[in-house]
């Protein structure tokens, strides 16, 4: 298999639209065209902190794609890479797609001087969890969200 993992460029607005739609699906995330084109910009505007991976099949469709930004660890006095979103096509599954993805995430974070590639999931989200325990270790804390303006 010829993969390859490219930093996200205007060709790949289609296909990317195709997989972020398949990801809010997956967590049940009501998503609009609006909403995916806000992030679209962000990814591609250089002032903002969101950037993307995506994973190009042979023809160069993307089937896979990973959001990653920077992160400040004023305890460590060190940076980390959070990875935001990653997302598989169906049809590329088991086929390495996230495992490239997450390897060039920490070669990205390496590059960067970052001494951590931190990430959360959904609890049952057993097939991703499988990777996951395989290349990372799990943490003990605990994810809260609360309201702004509480």
């Amino acid at each position: 298999m010829s993969l390859r993992i490219v930093p996200a460029a205007p060709r790949h607005r289609a296909g990317w639209g195709r997989l972020y739609a398949g990801y809010a699906a997956f967590y049940g995330v009501v998503q609009t065209e609006a909403m995916r084109e806000t992030v679209w910009g962000w990814i591609l505007d250089p002032a903002q902190e969101v950037k993307a991976l995506v994973a190009e099949a042979p023809d160069g469709a993307p089937v896979g794609l990973a959001h990653h930004r920077l992160f400040a660890r004023p305890l460590s006095a060190s940076r980390g890479l959070f990875l935001d979103d990653l997302f598989v096509d169906q049809a590329w599954r088991g086929r390495g797609v996230a495992d490239a993805l997450l390897a060039a995430l920490a070669e990205l974070a390496r590059a960067e001087g970052c001494d951590v590639v931190r990430w959360i999931t959904a609890e049952d989200n057993v097939r991703a969890r499988a990777l996951y325990d395989r290349v990372a270790r799990a943490t003990r804390w605990v994810t809260y969200d609360m309201p702004p303006g509480r």
